[in-house]
């Protein structure tokens, strides 16, 4: 069944004549967004913008509801609408800012918007007699992170200026704010200022007669160390895709004295070998002469490059698995292909298959190369690294 299944994957990406493709383990993306349900009473909003975190938008945004998932997020209009499109049901926070000339057809679509300026929420007032229903909006509260967001001090005029100008249209139906350094750190003292900070902005706008249903800031990492953030709702970014948002976010729940949360990867990048060739010692291999072979060598060419998100910083740098087997990237990589010296590889040969993040077994030899690695040569980190993907290379769910 397992050699059936992996001819049948062949058969449809050779039909479709892919150089590359990425597989997604459905099973993986679906144990993270059950673990999460275990593990809080919370709503559950894994987030899918740019791309799904590279994994497919559409279906991977489909697993997480059918796992379970009670709300999505999303960082724009153009995500939400592919997603309402293409029948999902739940609801819809959209934390990106949104133009001027999307918010009717936010409002149309039924989403959740992050607000924080009052050209918004003109804007709304606006047109809100086009529309029955309300429309929902998450206030974003600045506790620290100093990105989008309102301050401790404007709160309750922008708070009160909502309710003035929508006139019972606009329905502030929760408060947001975002951990500036929960993940990065072992002490998470900033973080607690800033969760201290954010309930006092719920605790005064209670106090003056506005009254919101939710509060929200819980992202992975808050989510698997501190349960005392998960309030109305945990956002979960990286963590759903089965990657641990930190080094420091692994020990940090390791020293809690207990296993945690089990996280399961769902992300396995793929290409083909299209050439296999000699190169005699002291030759050149690629641009800029930046490798010469020392040693009679033979080299494979395979058809990917930094155009499909494969980083030039890779270059002399990186490895991939082929047969199981690490296979040193040698010289530049260049706008569609990389070379990786297979000279103590044997038996390699044409549309061989490549492992450039993931794992491989081949014939007794097994080995991996992980987001947190590929990130790692390249001085990033893995949410960098599954996004840049591009997004035309497929996904294929399995």
């Amino acid at each position: 069944m397992i050699n059936f299944c992996a001819g049948l994957l062949y058969y449809i990406v050779a039909m479709n004549k892919y150089l590359s493709w990425v597989e997604i383990k459905k099973d993986a993306l679906a144990h993270n967004i059950k673990s999460f349900k275990k593990i809080t009473r919370s709503l559950v909003a894994p987030c899918v913008k740019s791309n799904a975190y590279g994994h497919g938008l559409v279906e991977t945004a489909k697993i997480f509801v059918s796992a379970g998932a009670d709300w999505l997020t999303v960082n724009s209009i153009y995500e939400a609408e592919i997603l309402k499109e293409s029948g999902v049901n739940v609801p819809i926070y959209v934390m990106g800012y949104t133009l001027q000339s999307d918010l009717r057809r936010a409002w149309e679509l039924g989403l959740r918007l992050v607000v924080y300026g009052r050209e918004t929420i003109d804007t709304l007032a606006s047109i809100s007699s086009d529309f029955e229903r309300p429309i929902n909006l998450h206030i974003k509260v600045e506790t620290g992170n100093n990105r989008q967001g309102v301050r401790i001090d404007e709160l309750l005029d922008f708070a009160k200026y909502i309710i003035e100008k929508g006139a019972g249209k606009l329905h502030i139906e929760g408060l947001a704010t975002h951990f500036a350094n929960i993940e990065d750190t072992t002490d998470h003292s900033y973080a607690f200022q800033q969760l201290k900070i954010f309930n006092s902005a719920g605790t005064m706008l209670l106090e003056n007669g506005i009254n919101v249903p939710m509060m929200h800031c819980a992202n992975s990492a808050a989510t698997i160390l501190f349960p005392e953030t998960h309030l109305s709702m945990c956002r979960i970014g990286i963590a759903s895709y089965g990657m641990w948002p930190s080094k420091e976010t692994f020990v940090s729940c390791k020293a809690k004295g207990s296993d945690g949360i089990e996280l399961r990867p769902a992300f396995t990048w793929k290409s083909v070998i299209g050439q296999v060739k000699k190169v005699p010692k002291n030759e050149f291999i690629g641009y800029g002469c930046t490798f010469r072979a020392m040693r009679d060598t033979t080299i494979a060419i395979i058809p990917v490059g930094y155009y499909d998100g494969y980083d030039r910083k890779l270059s002399n740098n990186a490895h991939v698995l082929i047969h199981g087997q690490r296979a040193k990237l040698i010289g530049r990589v260049c706008m569609n292909i990389i070379m990786v010296d297979v000279s103590d590889i044997p038996g390699v040969r044409v549309e061989d298959e490549v492992v450039l993040i993931g794992e491989q077994s081949f014939d007794g030899h097994s080995d991996s190369i992980s987001p947190e690695e590929f990130a790692s040569w390249i001085g990033s980190i893995n949410y960098e690294v599954t996004t840049r993907v591009n997004e035309r290379i497929p996904r294929v769910f399995i």
